[in-house]
């Protein structure tokens, strides 16, 4: 994914510049997208409002609806865009692949990309339409785990799992060390959870 400059408001909005190349449409929609991540972040999805997106973005409301005349699609596109910036690689190395996936998620999860996430999770437990973006992100993320899964299990690396169960045990503690912050994550917590998680379910399953 192509890296875009964000800029944080602690204060009142400031217009959202995209450095993304292409056209003036693509531009724009990159702004409303932006502005978007920064209100689920400071608001949660029950808080956004078009007029409020507008203003940040620096585009007329009419941009807003033109583009996503739905509130869901439009933040669903919000969280694909930037929420996708974490990827699982596969390389042939399970554990390398792992460690490598939940500093990126502990990077992600310290931005405004993180905070969003965070804020639009808060607002799916209480409501239906804020939990269909969050389970999109969710349903690729475990889609990519479960094929990498599949292939260390045809490797011999891992006796056959579920890999919402697996996610879950790799990315909990992630999310808890960010949301907490009483010390930064590192590469070394990844090794030592990925580590433990994988030597719990090969001796379970031995």
């Amino acid at each position: 994914m192509t890296a875009t400059r964000r800029q944080e408001t602690d204060g009142a909005p400031q217009p959202v510049t995209a450095r993304r190349p292409g056209g003036r449409t693509a531009r724009t929609r990159d702004r409303i997208l932006e502005a978007t991540l920064h209100l689920v972040a400071r608001d949660g999805i029950a808080g956004l409002r078009y007029e409020e997106v507008a203003e940040l973005a620096g585009v007329h409301r009419t941009s807003v609806y033109r583009n996503w005349p739905d509130r869901e699609e439009l933040v669903s596109a919000a969280l694909l865009r930037y929420a996708g910036s974490v990827e699982l690689e596969d390389t042939g190395d399970l554990r390398r692949d792992l460690v490598d996936y939940l500093v990126a998620l502990a990077d992600l999860l310290s931005t405004t990309t993180g905070r969003a996430m965070r804020r639009a999770i808060e607002s799916a437990r209480e409501n239906p339409e804020a939990a269909r973006p969050v389970n999109r992100i969710f349903e690729l993320r475990l889609a990519d785990l479960q094929q990498v899964v599949d292939h260390a299990v045809a490797r011999g690396e891992l006796p056959p799992v579920d890999a919402y169960f697996l996610a879950e045990l790799l990315t909990g503690p992630v999310h808890l060390y960010v949301s907490r912050g009483l010390r930064p994550f590192t590469r070394a917590e990844a090794e030592r959870i990925t580590d433990v998680v994988l030597a719990g379910l090969r001796h379970t399953a031995g």
